[in-house]
């Protein structure tokens, strides 16, 4: 059974999380819960045609996303919104222009995580799983590529064996064997929309052979989730032609900070990576 970021946790976005957990959503329906989860307050005021305006679907997507929540229609849910999130005043000054909009959404996504993050047990438990992984796969295709590349660099500073699995095609399960044989225990897997099919089927065979799958996703609603051990929430900016992720990546961080804390000898081989650096001159800093 999957678990997820602050799914008893206190809060508007906890609570909108659980509603979704477990269901399979459309792609339109995820980009309306991504808006709900992102934007609760708001919500409350909109119309069923301003929030597909706003979410860029149709006014019967709405609808139908919102009876497929068990509620009568929109009305329902946006009364069941307006019971569990904050007041929100809505302002009469000029709108922000999309630059801006774009990066307000990033806030608003770090602050959903923040408070995601007032429960700090499941990244630590998540942290201890992977630091005791020997070697340790990171999976990240696509548009999970970069982030999961990231991760990966700075946690080979700290963590003896790192095996990241950027590239898809026929030997991405041959590398998801290998590291298991050669003794992993743990995969992390960074899962960012578009989600490509093979990554959930990677992640089937990783758990069939005895892996525990730790997923940093966009939503416990993402795709993913059935495919997950223990999934951490981060949502991603959409107001753009392509998606941000700063909250995603800053988990990511998070995450390698609790590994940090897991792995005993992390200070010491900092220190060593220091002084290779050093010697070989390697910053100018």
């Amino acid at each position: 059974m999957t678990e997820a970021v602050g799914a008893d946790g206190p809060g508007a976005s906890a609570r909108l999380h659980q509603l979704f957990e477990g269901r399979r959503l459309t792609p339109t329906q995820r980009r309306i819960a991504h808006f709900l989860v992102r934007q609760a307050a708001a919500v409350p005021f909109l119309s069923s045609m301003e929030l597909a305006r706003m979410t860029g679907v149709s006014q019967p997507s709405v609808t139908r996303f919102a009876i497929a929540l068990g509620f009568d229609g929109y009305a329902g849910l946006r009364a069941h919104v307006r019971d569990i999130a904050p007041v929100a005043t809505p302002t009469d000054g000029p709108p922000h222009n999309p630059y801006q909009q774009a990066v307000q959404t990033e806030i608003d996504n770090l602050r959903q995580l923040a408070s995601l993050l007032a429960d700090p047990a499941p990244v630590e438990h998540a942290g201890r799983l992977l630091a005791a992984s020997r070697p340790l796969p990171v999976l990240g295709l696509r548009a999970s590529a970069a982030p999961a590349r990231g991760f990966a660099y700075f946690t080979e500073k700290v963590h003896p064996d790192v095996r990241l699995l950027d590239e898809g095609g026929s030997l991405l399960v041959d590398r998801i064997d290998a590291a298991r044989h050669a003794g992993a225990s743990a995969l992390l897997c960074f899962a960012l929309p578009r989600h490509p099919r093979e990554v959930l089927d990677a992640l089937a065979h990783a758990r069939a052979t005895g892996l525990t799958v730790v997923t940093i996703a966009d939503g416990t609603f993402a795709p993913v989730a059935a495919h997950s051990d223990l999934l951490l929430p981060a949502a991603v900016g959409t107001g753009l032609v392509f998606d941000t992720v700063g909250a995603p990546t800053l988990l990511g961080q998070v995450l390698l900070e609790a590994m940090c804390d897991a792995l005993p000898d992390a200070q010491a081989r900092l220190e060593e990576f220091d002084a290779r650096a050093a010697a070989r001159q390697l910053f100018v800093d």
